[in-house]
């Protein structure tokens, strides 16, 4: 299997266009080829290429962000001498002045599957300020890590930010670069795009169903430790609207959650007691952590890990952000006046709960909160969009 970082620097006639043309680069740590050469290090090593500058997405270029809302500097590059503009610093659009740095920006981001993770919005920004001043923009593609499943509500109208790209569902089920061509379409934006495809993948192949098992994981986040969190984050992401922990401060940040005045077990037996069928594919066990930093620091925390990896997962059955949801609706229905949402400003959208800003509406919380809201309900108001999305995607999917 060969990501689409490798195909161009192994193939001359691929880089054959750039020849002549100022060419920046869109990376993050895990932008690695298949031996572990960062590639703006690879790309500077070919002769043919003009490198002038770089870019970083949330967290930078050189990963080193710990958690959301911490902004990324520019910098000058100690190395290959050029400049690195920060996509998640003072601004999260590229600026005139930065996109008069290049000629082509080839974006080599691995991404992790999830409509709410930032990379593909910051994809739709360069696509957009590209169309603007007359860009090229290349995706050097590499695999979606959860592979081709969908689930979960789409986006609404007027819920549009920086977790929220487009009407999709969280689960996508899309590499970046179809993504990129799904933008395209759907904003009727006219830029010169290309995909460098990967070659092999296979995203239903087991074990991996989306990870290639012969490659190495390496954090595209701080946060982004393994596959197993890959897989859960569709649904532990929304922890991030919650004031239960989601792990961070500890090693297994996004497949965990708890809080110090949780009772797993009871959390654990009344998810199955509501919709049995929705904790297929995984395992839940309590457990118990304490957070070094971020929510419920130093305290100790009755929690649930979700193992969705070895004999345990169950690919074309997990489906993480119902699991998650489950959770959420157990904890109301044990603990009805338990204070489960947070309120701050989160990814710079001022008055909107968190919750409903990570799932593009109220809907969720509005289904957690409502007594007599069943399972039902909610695949009843979820079902339609995973649907309507799986025959959307369809025309652009290239593997």
């Amino acid at each position: 299997m060969n990501n689409g970082i490798d195909r161009l620097i192994a193939d001359p006639q691929l880089r054959k266009p750039l020849a002549g043309r100022r060419v920046a680069l869109l990376a993050h740590p895990a932008s690695v080829t298949a031996d572990l050469t960062h590639s703006l290090d690879a790309l500077a090593a070919c002769d043919d290429i003009t490198l002038s500058a770089a870019f970083g997405p949330q967290h930078g270029l050189r990963g080193d962000k710990q958690d959301n809302m911490m902004e990324s500097p520019d910098f000058a590059d100690p190395v290959h001498g050029i400049p690195v503009f920060s996509l998640y610093g003072d601004v999260r659009r590229p600026t005139e002045a930065m996109m008069a740095s290049f000629d082509v920006i080839l974006i080599d981001l691995q991404d992790l599957g999830c409509r709410i993770y930032t990379f593909i919005t910051t994809l739709l920004y360069v696509l957009e300020a590209a169309a603007a001043h007359g860009k090229s923009v290349w995706v050097l593609d590499r695999p979606n890590p959860i592979g081709r499943p969908v689930e979960g509500l789409s986006l609404r109208p007027g819920w549009e930010s920086f977790v929220g790209a487009g009407p999709m569902p969280m689960r996508h089920g899309l590499t970046l670069g179809e993504l990129g061509h799904w933008f395209i379409k759907h904003y009727k934006l006219d830029v010169d795009y290309r995909v460098i495809a990967m070659e092999g993948w296979a995203p239903d192949a087991a074990p991996g169903h989306g990870w290639p098992q012969d490659r190495l994981w390496i954090n595209p986040s701080p946060n982004a430790p393994s596959l197993n969190m890959a897989r859960a984050y569709p649904g532990t992401v929304m922890l991030e609207g919650a004031t239960l922990s989601e792990g961070r401060g500890t090693t297994r940040p996004l497949e965990i959650f708890g809080a110090p005045d949780l009772d797993a077990r009871a959390v654990i037996m009344e998810m199955r007691s509501l919709a049995p069928d929705w904790l297929k594919g995984c395992t839940l066990r309590d457990i118990w952590f304490e957070p070094t930093f971020h929510k419920h620091v130093g305290q100790q925390c009755n929690g649930v890990h979700i193992h969705a990896e070895g004999g345990h997962y169950d690919h074309a059955e997990f489906r993480p952000w119902r699991v998650q949801a489950l959770a959420f609706k157990a904890i109301r229905r044990l603990w009805p006046d338990y204070e489960l949402w947070r309120d701050f400003p989160y990814e710079y959208e001022f008055g909107k709960l968190p919750i409903d800003v990570i799932n593009g509406s109220p809907l969720l919380r509005e289904w957690v909160d409502d007594a007599d809201a069943s399972p039902a309900d909610l695949d009843a108001l979820a079902c339609p969009d995973e649907d309507a999305w799986a025959d959307e995607r369809r025309p652009y999917l290239l593997y």
